[in-house]
């Protein structure tokens, strides 16, 4: 058998990519990381085809959350996200959230149906990673969301589900009291 040191450098790179994605699905989803800095100009369509921007949310606080009906943790921290947003609707600062679903329309629709969401829900066809790299989120983990300020500026990311825990954490990082 031979040692890692007498293996030749590619083979080792190689075979440390193989084995990342196994590592990365394997371990536990890595905190929110925080970050500052302005959200980019990104564009979608709702399930009804109607067009939306990020900036149509401007002046609340918007937590994105790129979901997908076929994703596993998606389906377990939908329900934790619709309660989220019932009880910060009706603040007048409180954080918007808005759904963007990796899938077809009819997919997002059905599963929206299912689960009674009532938050806006949005639809990217194009798959993983589409507008969710402009955050960071490069190779497509989902769920992965985004907490952005009232003025348009990202303060957290996250790949991995959101615990009803970790969203009174973005509420408040977002100066929304509890």
């Amino acid at each position: 058998m031979t040692s890692p040191a007498s293996r030749p450098p590619a083979l080792l790179a190689a075979m440390l990519m193989m084995a990342l994605p196994m590592a990365v699905l394997a371990g536990p989803p890595p905190a929110a990381t925080p970050t500052h800095h302005a959200a980019p100009a990104l564009h979608w369509t709702d399930l009804d085809g109607a067009p939306a921007t990020l900036a149509q949310w401007r002046g609340r606080p918007v937590l994105l959350n790129y979901w997908a009906s076929w994703c596993g943790p998606c389906l377990k921290e939908l329900p934790d996200l619709q309660r989220f947003s019932h009880a910060q609707a009706p603040l007048p600062t409180g954080v918007h959230v808005v759904g963007v679903a990796l899938d077809d329309v009819a997919a997002a629709r059905a599963l929206r149906d299912q689960l009674q969401l009532t938050y806006p829900q949005l639809v990217e066809s194009d798959g993983p990673p589409g507008t969710a790299a402009a955050f960071g989120n490069r190779i497509g983990t989902l769920p992965f969301s985004v907490l952005i300020d009232a003025h348009g500026n990202v303060l957290q990311v996250h790949n991995g589900p959101l615990h009803p825990a970790d969203l009174a954490r973005w509420a408040a990082a977002a100066g929304v009291a509890p």
